[in-house]
């Protein structure tokens, strides 16, 4: 990576501090440039319009949360065929590794998380901004394939129900009032916590 696309990397990590902090109100051109530390119009050059540069941000949240996937051993890839059935300590393994991520999505994530939410509200009342409801796409497609493996009845519609629980859970622990009577983020305990509500979901959904 270099050139223009470290630039854009640069200036859609300063837009995602100023979503986390205060929303999309936050987001100008001027505000990113002042955030990255480059000299003033450097956005506008780069990403001249707004949509350009909420764009700018969610194609670096998809990057950073592939990154995040692949580092907990959960699969990136939607088009890749299953590997084989799954049972019951895939999936623990898996639990366990959804758990950490979301503990990571509520820690040293949280203002990619908020950002990402602040998108998902801005594209409500956006249709054009829509596009950025496919990373969303495809972590439904995934979770569609591993209850297929798992043996799932319904893979399709309980991938999608799955998809939305964790998300619920991410959500409510996030800002939510999950948030007053959890764990402390980035414990043991809060790990723990978020892995035995998963692995609920999976036992659900599965029978396994």
């Amino acid at each position: 990576m270099g050139g223009r696309t470290d630039r854009v990397a640069l200036l859609a990590d300063a837009a995602v501090a100023l979503l986390a902090e205060g929303g999309m109100r936050a987001l100008t051109h001027r505000a990113v440039d002042a955030r990255a530390g480059v000299p003033l119009g450097t956005t506008s050059a780069y990403l001249r319009t707004r949509q350009a540069l909420i764009e700018a941000v969610v194609r670096r949240l998809v990057e950073l949360d592939r990154l995040d996937l692949a580092a907990h051993a959960l699969p990136t890839d939607p088009a890749a065929p299953p590997t084989g059935p799954l049972d019951a300590a895939d999936l623990d393994r898996l639990a366990t590794g959804i758990a950490e991520l979301l503990d990571r999505w509520l820690t040293t994530g949280r203002d990619r998380t908020l950002a990402r939410y602040a998108c998902l509200l801005e594209a409500v009342h956006r249709p054009e901004l829509r596009r950025i409801l496919e990373h969303g796409t495809v972590l439904r497609v995934q979770a569609r394939q591993l209850l297929t493996q798992a043996g799932a009845p319904d893979p399709r519609r309980q991938g999608d129900q799955f998809v939305a629980f964790v998300d619920g859970l991410l959500f409510d622990r996030l800002v939510g009032a999950g948030a007053l009577g959890a764990p402390p983020p980035g414990s043991p305990e809060s790990r723990a916590d978020l892995r035995a509500g998963v692995r609920s979901a999976l036992r659900a959904f599965t029978g396994t």
